[in-house]
């Protein structure tokens, strides 16, 4: 529990750039239609910084700090200085620039988190880790948004700029959490040092920017044929996902509240029950996550994920029919599985197909899995949602639920038995 507790405070902060950075970015003035363009500081960080930390991280050793542990520590510290300075922003350029800091930090210190398990576990105990992560990736996620709506009901007033105090409160929380949490899994567990032909091997590769780039490169020429195939399940899974994130606010807000003004008193009351929507996912997640360990085990992650995929898939169509803001909360509980399942289940699939030397290059390319398809999103989503879904944040999350579905299907293609790197096909099973 203690290695994978670092990953709350990372959560934490997480959690407040799913809930808070776009009603931020409302409240200083942008429109709904900017907000995927404005969010472009999440897939391009995660797409150039995950997969170097990765091939950096494969290739360090302190005896004093350790192989992953200094990377997620400087991630920690910069995400704790970020979310201290994001509430007094003033200006649209000024919460865009910050959060190109704060999302650098958070990738930083998130990769070499899915590396360290790894490094850690035998295989019999890889699923049990990886969604121990998820049970804290929910934790983290769900202090995030309660705190929003906490603080709503105890603190007024606000700034010139139009951001109401309490989001501070939240802020200033989750800058104690991030360092806090990630020093307590840096002081308690200690990292399996390399055998002496590990080491020997380390010190003769070559390091730096270009060494990295050059393993990242041939990294993705081997990559196993199941990791592709995960790459076209990551493609429908996280364009819907970042649709999610930046319209579930407005949705709320337009499906209970009747309102598309940011500046109205209505709306604020959305963006704290957006919290409390996001809250309860993560809550699901945290309380369904270590069973997700034994059904995984039981049927197949590939069985287990599909199932997931699909009940968010119609929580996500439900929602803009409900007919209030508590009947709200019934359909995102599918959501809340699906997300349980997304940040454990494919990691176990992963870690079975590739070769254990190169896996914090591989955990940064599955990041890049991750982050090319919210850049697709980022660039692409503007355009779709004035013209193809009448700027309806509803029909917004129906596409979503629509690309959930196709990503359930696909996951079926993916046979961890063939699609694994050759030498690993006989000696790993799924």
């Amino acid at each position: 529990m203690l290695m994978n507790f670092g990953f709350f405070g990372i959560q934490y902060s997480f959690g407040m750039q799913q809930t808070a950075v776009n009603p931020i970015y409302q409240f200083l003035g942008a429109s709904p239609e900017s907000l995927p363009i404005l969010n472009l500081a999440g897939p391009v960080t995660g797409l150039l910084i995950q997969p170097l930390i990765g091939a950096l991280s494969d290739r360090t050793w302190s005896d004093r700090w350790g192989r992953r542990k200094p990377y997620f520590l400087l991630g920690a510290v910069g995400c704790s200085i970020c979310l201290f300075l994001f509430p007094f922003v003033s200006a649209v350029w000024m919460a865009v620039l910050l959060l190109w800091l704060l999302d650098a930090s958070n990738n930083t210190a998130m990769e070499p988190f899915r590396a360290f398990i790894a490094d850690k576990l035998p295989d019999s105990q890889l699923a049990r880790g990886f969604l121990t992560q998820s049970f804290f990736t929910g934790l983290g996620i769900t202090l995030a948004n309660l705190s929003l709506f906490v603080f709503q009901k105890i603190i007024t007033g606000g700034t010139a700029a139009g951001i109401p105090y309490w989001v501070f409160g939240s802020f200033m929380l989750g800058a104690v959490c991030s360092i806090a949490s990630v020093l307590v899994t840096v002081l308690s567990t200690k990292e399996i040092p390399p055998t002496p032909a590990e080491l020997e091997l380390l010190r003769s590769e070559s390091k730096g920017f270009l060494s990295s780039v050059s393993e990242i490169g041939a990294a993705i020429r081997e990559m196993p044929v199941g990791l592709r195939k995960l790459s076209l399940v990551y493609l429908f899974q996280w364009y819907a996902m970042n649709i999610y994130w930046q319209y579930v606010t407005l949705a709320a807000a337009d499906t209970a509240w009747g309102t598309h003004d940011p500046h109205s008193q209505a709306y604020q009351e959305a963006v704290a029950w957006t919290g409390v929507i996001n809250g309860t996912y993560n809550i699901v997640t945290f309380c369904c996550a270590f069973g997700l360990v034994a059904l995984a085990k039981k049927i197949g992650p590939r069985y287990v994920h599909s199932v997931c995929l699909i009940l968010a898939a119609l929580g996500l169509a439900a929602f803009p029919m409900m007919p209030n803001k508590e009947m709200l909360l019934v359909p995102i509980v599918g959501l809340g599985i699906a997300w349980a399942s997304i940040m454990g289940v494919p990691y176990i699939m992963a870690v079975r197909m590739i070769p254990k030397e190169r896996y914090g290059v591989y955990m940064g390319i599955i990041n890049m899995m991750i982050v090319i398809p919210m850049l697709i999103q980022t660039l692409s989503f503007g355009w779709v949602y004035s013209h193809v879904l009448s700027s309806s944040p509803g029909n917004a999350l129906r596409l979503a639920a629509g690309c959930l579905f196709v990503a359930a299907v696909l996951m079926q293609w993916i046979n961890v038995k063939k699609d694994g790197a050759p030498d690993l096909v006989d000696t790993r099973t799924a």
